[in-house]
């Protein structure tokens, strides 16, 4: 959340002095690339409190919690990108169309690739969920996360789905050389960005500070929720693997290829594993926001 901030901010204060000063090229890219980059790395912040989530409802989670980060970074890094290629290619075609055209084209996939890459995610929150909910273990901390993290992501998939839409009318326009009235409007007016890109970012920031997940997820990766809703310390996600392996395969693609146990079910085991003692994330009276209590 702080560098996502710092690069979000950086771009608007770069951009009140760029739309002064509208022939520096250089100001124009820098607020361009700033603005559009800084959403990205806000997600971050997600994709962190998913792998949290993941780790306190291990039996529910799909991959492994420690790496949903690095998953959705991997995807992440192809946004950044096409973004920062398609914009080096704006700023130096100079009235070369061809280039022009090239880098509308990698903006307008960069748009696409991350409203994708936020459906994935939303997908993912959603199997959570529902795997709690059959197992009859959507605690009031459980519930407030899943749906803390399906408001902040479809904030962002708004964003997305303006920033597509801009780059798709700038690739008609470099394409054909025409412009019609949804295009011009989306070009030429100021209020759309901040309506669709600014006040977006700003509402996710300020529901991530109100909703904080330390108030209802542990710090502790190794306390996690038993089906019984008994809150436990148990190994801890280990999928006996090397770390770097399991950041390359985060899937463990490997272990469904060879039909092998891909991590240990350690939650199967529950009276090896004592309940967890000063207060319960599962009910929200929890003594410590960093889960040490």
């Amino acid at each position: 959340m702080i560098w996502g901030g710092a690069i979000f901010t950086s771009g608007w204060v770069v951009r009140s002095f760029s739309v002064r000063r509208t022939t520096d090229l250089g100001l124009y890219t820098a607020q361009y690339m700033l603005i559009y980059m800084g959403p990205p790395v806000y997600a971050a912040a997600e994709y962190k409190m998913l792998g949290q989530l993941m780790h306190y409802l291990p039996m529910h989670a799909p991959l492994h919690p420690g790496r949903i980060v690095y998953f959705f970074i991997y995807l992440g890094a192809a946004v950044e990108v096409l973004t920062a290629l398609g914009s080096a290619n704006l700023s130096a075609a100079k009235g070369d169309r061809a280039l022009l055209k090239k880098g509308a084209s990698e903006l307008a996939a960069g748009a696409v690739l991350q409203g994708v890459v936020e459906l994935v995610f939303v997908a993912l929150v959603g199997r959570v969920y529902h795997r709690c909910a059959k197992a009859g273990m959507l605690t009031r901390n459980v519930r407030t996360v899943c749906f803390t993290l399906y408001g902040t992501s479809w904030l962002v998939l708004l964003r997305c789905v303006f920033r597509a839409v801009e780059k798709f009318n700038i690739l008609h326009f470099v394409g054909t050389g025409t412009c019609g009235n949804t295009c011009e409007d989306i070009l030429n007016t100021e209020w759309y960005l901040y309506a669709f890109e600014a006040a977006p970012m700003v509402l996710f920031t300020l529901w991530l500070n109100i909703m904080h997940p330390g108030r209802f997820l542990p710090h502790d990766s190794k306390r996690y929720l038993d089906y019984d809703k008994m809150e436990r310390v148990g190994p801890g996600w280990n999928d006996n693997r090397p770390k770097v392996v399991s950041m390359m395969d985060p899937l463990n693609f490997e272990a469904t290829i060879k039909g092998k146990q891909s991590h240990q079910k350690f939650w199967l085991e529950r009276p090896n594993w004592p309940v967890a003692e000063g207060g319960s994330f599962a009910e929200g009276t929890a003594t410590n926001v960093r889960g040490k209590t």
